[in-house]
């Protein structure tokens, strides 16, 4: 609740306002059963006509100045509450950008994507229903007790008995579900993850005809929330037949009461009619409080689960010095690599063990070795997407963790395993590596990533559209424009994550040509699979399991390399058989 009391502070003036006209609304409602007493007593007793057309007028003009403050109210209540809902979806989005990728790893995609659209929109709808009834409810409840009492104490001690009642009722419940309410969002991001999972792999899906036993996972689990909804819906039921029977009970306890003290003389029939009023007043607004309290519980449990993603803080945190282009000493390392392990979130042993090698500026590295060797873990902390948890990574001689992230991050250019680009142009897709970079510098990075070719023959050329997901687009394709997203940058380290594996031989052997061509002249990391494509690199990183099982080039590594000869003539099986 504190926190977004804080996206509240904007709208301080709304959240007066909401529930003032709303209380003004609720003070000429309590007016109306005085009202309908005057009438009865006077006008239709008398048989006063002119009186009968005052009173019916005056509860018109109540009705219409009633509706004005309610809708008002709303206004206010709806500005405020979409207001902050904003600016907490977008503080969200915001924190969840600085997480490094560990604590994206241990939260879940799905986790996130469900905080930041239902929780966050349960939140909204909370904080609109508390300023326009949190107030009102109590407000009619406490003010019909009130004038109750006014009109004959003793009546009105059934409505001493009644609220503390219903109070106790209302609020038992909420205290019972409001648990069970956060059960029910865990299934529902157990669904989403289910949801993402397939729709992201329905290829993989329908290549394996699994689709049956993934429709029968997601029943499962649709299932359990079914169920689990259920059994909160049916305590969350109780409220209103629960508070239905109590006022139920009170009227007629009021009109037996009202009934006796009217053949008595001491209460009119309108003051008894005004009574049985204010008890109606009062159960529908116990039930709109019921509903309330019931989404106010949603919007508690919601509002807890985002705070949760906000407790998150990343352990990485920023460097003081900013990386400059080609700032360092002639002969310092563009990378080295002092004895570093690493070890992911709750894993039980090291991915990376015991890591030592250099890397000088303007040469090119092969990263080799089985699935799983921890390659990709390598090369992902020289721009910190993982800090090492054992040793140094150094950049241009200092310590990789001592520069600011966006500093170092500019100056190493990444393409990871998946070609990710983005819905929007491909001039667009390729200025997310330089914002200023010309038509002239986008047609020369793809030109060096290969890709030049397919552009130029699209309808629009760099106007072309890339839809989302890039699914009008090859893998091929989509592989060298995220290559030419990274070259446009000019960087000082470039880092290619197995980003070839779709490319055709030809065109992976034309692609690392030209990227030795680039001016200036990049330190080179080529993660592979393939060992033609690190043949050519001046230094080849063998690992195995973890550790460096060779280190050389690609003939001594050959000569020398247990590991390497085997990946080596598992592909090459025919040219060592001649």
């Amino acid at each position: 609740m504190k926190r977004i009391w804080i996206y509240l502070k904007n709208y301080k003036l709304e959240c007066v306002l909401a529930p003032l006209f709303k209380m003004l609304e609720a003070l000429f409602e309590l007016f109306v059963p005085l009202v309908v007493s005057s009438l009865i007593d006077v006008g239709i007793s008398g048989a006063d006509r002119p009186y009968i057309v005052k009173m019916c007028l005056l509860m018109a003009a109540l009705a219409v100045i009633g509706l004005a403050c309610s809708i008002t109210a709303q206004f206010f209540a709806a500005k405020a509450a979409v207001g902050a809902a904003a600016e907490l979806r977008s503080s969200l989005f915001s924190h969840i950008q600085q997480l490094s990728f560990t604590e994206m790893d241990m939260a879940g995609t799905s986790t996130l994507i469900t905080r930041m659209t239902s929780d966050v929109n349960q939140v909204q709808n909370g904080i609109n229903l508390v300023l326009r009834l949190f107030l009102r409810s109590p407000f009619i409840v406490f003010g019909a007790v009130i004038m109750a009492f006014t009109i004959d104490w003793k009546a009105a001690m059934v409505f001493a008995a009644a609220v503390p009642l219903l109070a106790l009722a209302v609020f038992g419940i909420m205290l019972v579900t409001r648990p069970l309410y956060k059960k029910v969002q865990a299934g529902l991001d157990r669904i989403l993850a289910i949801t993402r999972e397939n729709l992201a792999g329905v290829r993989v899906v329908r290549a394996f005809c699994m689709e049956q036993q993934e429709l029968e996972r997601f029943r499962q689990s649709n299932e359990e929330l079914n169920r689990m909804q259920k059994f909160v819906g049916k305590i969350s039921g109780l409220m209103n037949p629960l508070t239905y029977v109590i006022v139920n009970f009170a009227i007629i306890m009021l009109v037996w009461i009202g009934a006796l003290r009217v053949n008595s003389g001491t209460l009119t029939q309108g003051q008894a009619v005004a009574l049985c009023n204010y008890m109606s007043q009062i159960l529908v607004e116990l039930i709109k409080l019921a509903n309330l309290v019931v989404s106010i519980t949603k919007a508690l449990a919601c509002a807890a689960r985002i705070d949760n993603i906000f407790n998150i803080n990343t352990g990485m945190k920023d460097g003081g010095i900013c990386l400059q282009p080609q700032q360092a000493p002639r002969g310092t390392p563009a990378v080295e690599f002092r004895n570093v392990s690493l070890r992911y979130k709750n894993a039980g042993e090291n991915a990376l063990e015991n890591i030592s090698f250099k890397v000088m500026p303007g040469q090119t590295v092969g990263i080799i070795g089985g699935t799983g060797s921890g390659k990709s873990s390598l090369v992902n902390m020289i721009p910190r997407f993982y800090d090492a948890t054992e040793g140094e990574v150094y950049v241009f001689g200092k310590d990789v963790r001592s520069y600011t992230l966006s500093s170092l991050r500019q100056r190493v250019a990444v393409v990871l395993q998946k070609a990710q680009v983005f819905q929007g142009s491909i001039r667009e897709n390729i200025q997310w590596g330089d914002r200023d970079a010309c038509d002239e510098d986008i047609m020369s990075a793809l030109k060096a990533a290969q890709a030049s070719e397919f552009v130029e023959k699209k309808a629009g050329k760099l106007d072309a559209m890339v839809e989302q997901g890039g699914r009008n687009l090859s893998g091929g394709q989509r592989q060298r424009l995220t290559i030419a997203r990274a070259i446009v940058r000019r960087p000082d380290i470039l880092v290619l994550d197995d980003s070839a594996s779709a490319l055709d031989f030809a065109t992976d052997a034309a692609l690392r040509r030209s990227i030795r061509k680039l001016d200036p002249q990049p330190a080179l990391f080529i993660v592979s699979q393939r060992a033609a494509s690190l043949m050519h690199a001046d230094i080849i990183v063998v690992l195995d399991d973890g550790c460096i099982a060779g280190i050389g080039t690609h003939n001594e590594l050959l000569e020398n390399c247990s590991v390497y000869q085997e990946i080596y003539y598992s592909q090459f099986k025919k040219e060592v058989q001649a």
